[in-house]
């Protein structure tokens, strides 16, 4: 009798895909960026304000300082797992100049950006069935990376401004995320607000990871980083940083970060056998980013077109739309429109070629993220005209004939 071939196909049919990843869904923010991106290879116009991708590039000092790398080195070596250690002085540097946070080189680890430093920090500090507290709205690879690794979450209404009682009604909880400044309301969290993090965090044995991505994007208030605040080694403080936003690098894909030396070195055995180093290259233009400080022209543009949107929606009845006090992104409330803003988002796409974040997505429904700090100005007005454009339709419809 002939022996039949083996079966040589991979097709999903056939494929057998572990437990820990079948029920997993892809990120909703790339997801829609995706479709965007699908559209326009096939030759649709499409405008995206599903996430934010800045129209600035990636400031003088960094691109200086890579190319000024590639000539004086040819060969780019493998560095450290962590980083490099010039790298990492470097920014040890930047903590104590602008942070005013006293390290050592040892509690820094470089990234392949700031979804990586969280899931290794995440990984390092929990096991399966853990507890940690996440204020919603929420980025979506806060709870994406929890699933991955078996976490329960409890998912708390990020109040106005935060309280003990607040804090207190999260229950006992490994670690809590926190987002400053927070993507996507655009609240920058207040001293006194970060006090109260560190005493109930002290009192409970809560561990705190705090993203602080979008340290440098403060339209009004001002940044304060929870570890310099408190004995951050001792409570078990957490710092994300990333280049991403700050600095327009999104594609650079290099953030770092700051942890007690055991958790780093924890955090550099998972990051070894997965990417080993971020590039060096990327560490390069980390050091030239970070040193740049506050990127004051960016930020002045960023103001002025957070302002000009805003007035324009504010036309709008449908919409409410307030000016963050911080970040790339406007959070818009239509729940006096619709509660299914995955509909919404889907229509939108559909009929007027304009790709937004519903906030189902990020875990409030009857709510819409728009990234406005892409394209040009006229690319911009001309999707804030069709948003608005559909919305009024929608309304419409809905009133009573």
């Amino acid at each position: 009798m002939r022996s039949r071939p083996p079966n040589l196909d991979n097709s999903p049919d056939t494929m057998n895909i572990s437990n820990r990843i079948a029920h997993s869904r892809p990120l909703a923010t790339t997801a829609m960026h995706g479709r965007a991106e699908a559209l326009r290879n096939a030759g649709e116009r499409v405008i995206d304000f599903s996430i934010a991708i800045s129209h600035f590039p990636a400031p003088a000092s960094v691109l200086d300082a890579v190319s000024g790398a590639i000539e004086r080195e040819r060969t780019l070596p493998y560095t450290e797992v962590g980083g490099a250690l010039k790298v990492r002085e470097a920014l040890r540097a930047k903590l104590a100049g602008e942070n005013r946070i006293e390290a050592r080189a040892d509690e820094i680890i470089v990234t392949n950006g700031c979804k990586q430093a969280y899931y290794q920090a995440l990984y390092a500090m929990t096991d399966p069935g853990d507890r940690i507290a996440v204020f919603r709205p929420h980025w979506p690879a806060y709870l994406a990376t929890a699933e991955l690794l078996g976490l329960e979450v409890v998912l708390a209404d990020l109040p106005e401004t935060l309280t003990e009682a607040c804090l207190a009604a999260l229950g006992k909880v490994k670690v809590l995320v926190l987002n400053n400044p927070h993507n996507p309301t655009g609240k920058v969290y207040t001293r006194r607000e970060l006090e109260l993090v560190r005493d109930w965090a002290t009192a409970g044995g809560v561990h705190v990871i705090v993203d602080e991505s979008y340290e440098h994007l403060i339209f009004d208030g001002e940044h304060v980083t929870l570890a310099a605040l408190c004995d951050w080694r001792a409570v078990g403080v957490v710092t994300l940083f990333s280049a991403s936003q700050s600095y327009a690098m999104m594609g650079w894909r290099v953030g770092f970060a700051l942890a007690p030396a055991a958790l780093v070195n924890a955090m550099q055995t998972l990051q070894g056998p997965i990417t080993a180093a971020a590039p060096h290259l990327s560490q390069v233009a980390a050091v030239a980013a970070f040193a740049t400080g506050t990127p004051h022209e960016l930020l002045r543009d960023y103001r002025a077109r957070r302002d000009l949107v805003v007035r324009r929606f504010a036309d709008a009845p449908w919409i409410t739309m307030h000016a963050p006090a911080s970040g790339p992104y406007l959070w818009g409330d239509v729940r006096g429109l619709t509660m299914d803003t995955v509909g919404f988002a889907e229509r939108l796409l559909e009929e007027e070629r304009v790709a937004l974040m519903p906030g189902d997505a990020l875990g409030e429904p009857g709510f819409i993220r728009i990234g406005y700090i892409s394209d040009d100005e006229d690319t911009l007005m001309e999707g804030v005209r069709r948003i608005i454009a559909f919305g009024t339709r929608l309304a419409q419809s809905a009133e009573p004939r």
